[in-house]
């Protein structure tokens, strides 16, 4: 994707109440996993509700490329898969755009086949690093050249004949989990991953869904747990039905929340623990949230969200909860600037290998537009008023959630807000805003700058 010809600017002004019903897309990480595993898998997956973002688009297309057979029929996409360790070598090399995701879990697809692929990335994508994914898989028998290099653009060499490792994350990270765990399916033996910090759990319950043989072992002496994999594993294909994202349901929750007389109902979310520490935070900072009408899909719980506009306080958001939000800290950040006194978020240090430093960028964008805020160290630190000033322009960096989060500080500002470009909020949520503006937001979207 370049977006140096097609920066879309937007201007946010102060919206009036908020009110409806609304589906937000299916959830990113569900999707990504869904056509991975869907293509090393023997026979056919039928995926519904599949979020058609660039980010999962370009995962489509590495699968197509790597031998799978990925169509769309209507709305529903099916893949036909080859089995694991059946996928063949691509004709060239494969773009992931702006997908962290789609690369890194893909490395570890990789290591488990013999061929090699060369991989690349957008210029945020190039930018972040790829060492914590590449140092176990290379302990496995995942080749790089350049060797020692640790950022895209590279060439992966994978091998038949993995080794299966025991890999204990110096960092939680669910995408270098999920990336060890893929390279387990085509290792022979057993590969455990143990996690300080219980992180989303997506590819676990997966990999079960798909017929893998895994455990999941709880710590007996803290948050973590110990994720065990034996290979080389058979899949078989599976319908799965893509619930709703709550990441992106995060950034229509929060503006309900600060929009006077907001009342929405966004339906059939993801509600998995490991991915509502965002929705966790609100409700102890006194916003008027609640799930509703709770079941499961897929082996994946889900309900609707309901959202009232409330009165805020600000709380202290421990770092054990970073796992579980890790996505949500800039929107946080937007609610936290209408919060009576004081949010401090804690141990925040992960953002700064995002799409962009996120730390920085939020902490900027704060401060572009009046709300009083610091860094100190990994914590970022906010001080709410009971409506911020705005009018200020804030620099995404190319960075989907930065745009997005803003957009929505905008909604509840003293005076508008522009985002320098909303381009890249279509590598996650091409609908937003659609959405939005259904329920009554006031975006004013320029033509795209030459």
């Amino acid at each position: 994707m370049t977006h140096a010809t097609d920066t879309r600017p937007l201007v946010v002004h102060g919206a009036r109440a908020l009110s409806g019903r609304v589906q937000v897309p299916g959830d990113k990480s569900i999707s990504h996993r869904s056509l991975i595993f869907g293509g090393l898998a023997i026979g056919e997956t039928v995926i519904t509700g599949l979020l058609e973002g660039e980010d999962v688009i370009n995962t489509a297309k590495a699968m197509r490329a790597m031998g799978a057979d990925v169509t769309k029929e209507g709305a529903v996409w099916v893949v036909r898969g080859r089995g694991t360790g059946g996928l063949t070598q691509p004709p060239e090399a494969i773009d992931f755009g702006n997908s962290g995701t789609g690369v890194r879990l893909m490395m570890g697809v990789i290591a488990g086949h013999p061929i090699s692929v060369s991989v690349t990335g957008d210029a945020s994508l190039s930018r972040r690093p790829m060492g914590r994914v590449l140092t176990p898989l290379q302990s496995m028998g995942l080749e790089i050249d350049p060797t020692g290099a640790a950022t895209l653009p590279l060439t992966l060499k994978g091998s038949s004949e993995l080794i299966p490792v025991e890999y204990e994350l110096p960092v939680a990270s669910a995408q270098v989990k999920s990336a060890v765990l893929l390279a387990g399916l085509m290792t022979r033996g057993t590969t455990t991953v143990i996690e300080p910090v219980a992180t989303r759990d997506h590819t676990e319950r997966m990999l079960t869904f798909f017929g893998a043989d895994i455990s999941v072992t709880e710590s007996t002496h803290g948050a973590g747990r110990r994720i065990s994999l034996t290979g080389p594993a058979e899949l078989r294909g599976q319908p799965v039905r893509v619930p709703g994202d709550p990441s992106s349901a995060a950034f229509l929750a929060a503006a309900a929340v600060i929009v006077e007389g907001s009342d929405i109902l966004i339906e059939n979310v993801l509600t998995n623990p490991s991915r509502i520490g965002f929705y966790t935070t609100l409700q102890e900072m006194g916003a008027d949230l609640s799930f509703e009408n709770a079941r499961e899909a897929g082996g994946e719980p889900v309900a609707d969200i309901r959202v009232r506009a409330s009165a805020l306080r600000g709380i202290k958001v421990p770092a054990d909860r970073a796992p579980s939000m890790i996505d949500e800290y800039p929107v946080l950040a937007a609610v936290a600037a209408f919060a009576e006194g004081e949010t401090r978020m804690e141990g925040l240090r992960e953002l700064r290998v995002k799409e962009s430093d996120r730390l920085a960028a939020t902490s900027d964008g704060l401060t572009r537009n009046g709300v009083e805020n610091r860094i100190d160290g990994d914590d970022l630190i906010v001080r709410g008023s009971p409506q911020p000033h705005g009018g200020g322009t804030v620099e995404t960096q190319l960075d989907h959630r930065i745009a997005m989060a803003f957009a929505v500080l905008g909604l509840g500002t003293e005076r508008p807000i522009t985002i320098d470009d909303t381009a890249p909020i279509a590598t996650s949520f091409p609908q937003f805003l659609d959405l939005f503006g259904g329920l009554g937001a006031n975006f004013d979207l320029k033509e795209p700058a030459a």
